[in-house]
C-alpha cells in the first residue's frame, strides 16, 4: 500500500495496482457485460424450491420487468420499494428497475407498518413490491397515496401479481439515457448518527465498488464463475446486495438464494449444492462454529468464508477455523455510505497474503484511505488510531434531501468520514478498534439511539430518555434505555418494553430499562452516553 504525503495528508492506497473501471456504464450493462461467456450457466438457485434460472433467463426476464414497470407508469428516476425476503423476484425487480432507469429502495420485511410507511414516504415510493404475508404492512400507505402494490406470490384481491411485470414484452422497453450519476439504489442508514436517511448509491458508485472487489489483472479476487455463492444474508442490506449478488453476477457465479437462517437447512443446502463461498456475519459464524450437527454434513466444498457487518474476535475466528480447516476465512469492512466496501481481505487473491487475526484487510483498489485525529483533523501515520476516512468513486452521492447530513459526512475534499476508529499497521492491514458514532450494532443491523429516544420521549409518562449499547454475547450489542419518569408517573419497565415493541422491528427493541433522576448531558445538550454506560 503506497503511502504519500500530500497537503500534509498521509494517504494509503491498496497493495494491488489500480484497475480500469468502466464506471460510465449503467449498472445492468456492466453486470451482464460478459454474459456471452456464461449465459447457459445457472445464475440463481432457489434454495426453497430447488428451481434454477440460467444467466440468459435472468437477463431476459429483467428486461421484461423493465418493460412491465414502464407499462405501470414507472418513469426514469421513480422509486420502487422492495419489501421482500430473499427470493429470485428480488433480483429480477432490482435489475429490471436498473434497466428502466428507476431507483430501488430496500426495506426490512420485519419492519412495523409505521417504519415501512416512514421509508416509503421519505423516499417518495411510486410502487411497492412485496409478499402476500407483508401486505398488511403496506396497505394503508398504498391506499392513502394511491400507490400500486405487486405481490411476488399469491396476490390477494386488489393487488397485482408479479407476472404483470415478467410477462411484458422485453422489446417494449423505452429508450432511456442513464447517467453515471443517476441513483440506482437507495438503502436507508443512520450514518454516523441520528435517524435513518436514504443513501444515494449511483450507477457509477456500484459499478466501481463491484469492480474493486472482482475485476482486473488479478481477476476474481473473491469470486470465480465456477463458484456457488451462498446468499443467506438479507438482500435488503447493501452487504448482500453488492458483495454477494452483484459481485457474483459480474463474474458468472451461481447464487444460492436462501430466505432465512436455520442451521440444519443451511448445512443441508451447502452439502447439496456444493457451496464454495459462504458470506456470513459474526452471529451466524458463532452458530455454525458451535453447532453439534456440523460433523454430519460434508462441507468440504467451502473454499472461502467472508465475514462483515460487525467485527469478529480472534476466539471466534479460531473456533471456526478448527471446524472448517480447509476454508479461507477473511473479514471485510464496509459502510452503506461507502458503497459499501472500504477494505477487503487479500487472503483470497491469486497470490494469497497472510492475514492477521482481527484485521479487516487492506483498502480497496482505486480508492484512498486516511486516518485522522478526531479532535484536530490532522492525518495520522501508521499504527496511530483515528477516524477512518475514504475517498473514491464508490462512495455515496449523498443523503436524499439532507444536504446538512451529507456535508457532515463527506467533507469539501471528498473524504467520507466513517465515524469508526481504526489504524493501519506496518503491513497495510486495517484494524477497526472503536466507534465515534452512537450507533448500536445488533448482529450487523444498525440501531440509532436517536430514533428510539424520540419514540420514548413521546410516551406521556416519560420526560427524558437516553439509549446506549450494552454488550451481548449473541447479538454483539443490544439497546438499553435510561428514562426519567414524568412527575407522578409510576410507569414500569414492562410497560415501556411493550410500548416500544409495537413500534419497531425486533432488533431495535429495548433489552433493559433503568429509571434515573436525570440524563447526564454536556452544556451543548448532547447526551453523555459514556457516563451512562459506566453506570451499569
Amino acid at each position: 500500500m503506497e503511502e504519500q504525503q500530500a497537503h500534509h495528508d498521509f494517504i494509503f492506497h491498496s497493495k494491488l495496482p489500480d484497475i480500469y473501471i468502466p464506471s460510465h456504464l449503467p449498472l445492468h450493462t456492466y453486470i451482464f457485460q460478459n454474459l456471452s461467456q456464461f449465459k447457459h450457466r445457472p445464475c440463481l438457485i432457489n434454495g426453497t424450491t430447488g428451481e434454477t434460472f440460467s444467466y440468459h433467463a435472468i437477463q431476459l426476464t429483467a428486461r421484461r420487468v423493465a418493460s412491465g414497470l414502464n407499462k405501470l407508469g414507472i418513469q426514469k428516476g421513480d422509486v420502487i420499494l422492495l419489501l421482500l425476503q430473499n427470493c429470485p423476484q428480488f433480483v429480477l425487480a432490482f435489475l429490471g428497475a436498473s434497466y428502466r432507469g428507476a431507483t430501488v429502495t430496500t426495506a426490512n420485511p420485519f419492519y412495523t407498518p409505521a417504519e415501512v410507511a416512514k421509508q416509503a414516504t421519505a423516499s417518495n415510493s411510486k410502487l411497492i413490491i412485496t409478499q402476500a404475508s407483508y401486505v398488511d404492512k403496506v396497505k394503508d400507505f398504498a391506499r392513502e397515496n394511491d400507490v400500486k402494490v405487486i405481490c411476488v406470490d399469491s396476490a390477494p384481491e386488489g393487488y397485482l401479481p408479479f407476472s404483470e411485470l415478467t410477462e411484458a414484452d422485453e422489446g417494449d422497453i423505452p429508450a432511456v439515457k442513464i447517467s453515471q450519476d443517476d441513483v440506482v439504489a437507495l438503502p436507508y442508514s443512520s450514518g454516523t448518527t441520528g435517524l435513518p436517511k436514504g443513501v444515494m448509491l449511483t450507477h457509477k458508485g456500484l459499478v466501481t465498488s463491484v469492480a474493486q472487489q472482482v475485476d482486473g489483472e488479478n481477476p476474481n479476487l473473491y469470486f470465480r464463475s465456477s463458484d456457488v455463492v451462498l446468499c443467506l444474508l438479507p438482500l435488503f442490506h447493501i452487504y448482500a446486495l453488492n458483495s454477494v449478488l452483484l459481485c457474483s453476477l459480474r463474474v458468472g457465479a451461481s447464487v444460492l438464494i436462501v430466505p432465512k437462517f436455520e442451521i440444519i437447512t443451511l448445512l443441508e443446502l451447502i452439502q447439496k449444492h456444493k457451496v464454495s463461498i459462504a458470506p456470513f456475519v459474526p452471529p451466524i459464524v458463532l452458530t455454525v462454529a458451535k453447532s453439534p450437527d456440523l460433523e454430519r454434513y460434508d462441507l468440504s466444498s467451502i473454499r472461502m468464508i467472508m465475514s462483515g457487518a460487525a467485527p469478529m474476535g480472534k476466539e471466534l475466528e479460531d473456533s471456526l477455523r478448527a471446524k472448517l480447516p480447509n476454508a479461507i476465512l477473511g473479514q471485510g469492512y464496509g459502510m452503506t455510505e461507502a458503497g459499501p466496501v472500504l477494505s477487503m481481505c487479500l487472503a483470497f487473491a491469486k497470490e494469497p497474503m497472510q492475514v492477521k487475526s482481527g484485521a479487516c484487510g487492506t483498502v480497496v483498489r482505486n480508492a484512498e484511505m486516511k486516518i485522522v485525529d478526531p479532535r484536530t483533523g490532522a492525518s495520522l501515520h501508521r499504527n496511530q488510531a483515528g477516524e477512518i476516512c475514504i475517498r473514491g468513486n464508490q462512495i455515496m452521492k449523498g443523503y436524499l434531501n439532507d444536504q446538512e447530513a451529507t456535508q457532515r459526512t463527506i467533507d469539501k475534499e471528498g473524504w467520507l468520514h466513517t465515524g469508526d476508529i481504526g489504524y493501519i499497521d506496518d503491513d497495510d492491514e486495517l484494524f477497526v478498534v472503536d466507534r465515534l458514532k452512537d450507533l448500536i450494532k445488533y448482529k450487523g443491523f444498525q440501531v440509532a439511539p436517536a430514533e428510539l429516544e424520540a419514540i420514548l420521549i413521546a410516551h406521556p409518562s416519560i420526560s427524558d430518555a437516553a439509549v446506549v449499547s450494552m454488550k451481548d454475547e449473541v447479538a454483539g450489542e443490544v439497546p438499553i434505555a435510561f428514562l426519567v419518569r414524568s412527575n407522578g408517573s409510576k410507569v414500569t419497565e414492562d410497560e415501556i418494553m411493550r410500548y416500544i415493541s409495537k413500534q419497531v422491528v425486533f432488533y431495535k427493541r429495548i433489552s433493559r430499562v433503568f429509571f434515573v433522576g436525570s440524563i447526564p448531558k454536556a452544556p451543548s445538550g448532547k447526551i453523555l452516553r459514556k457516563d451512562l454506560r459506566a453506570r451499569y
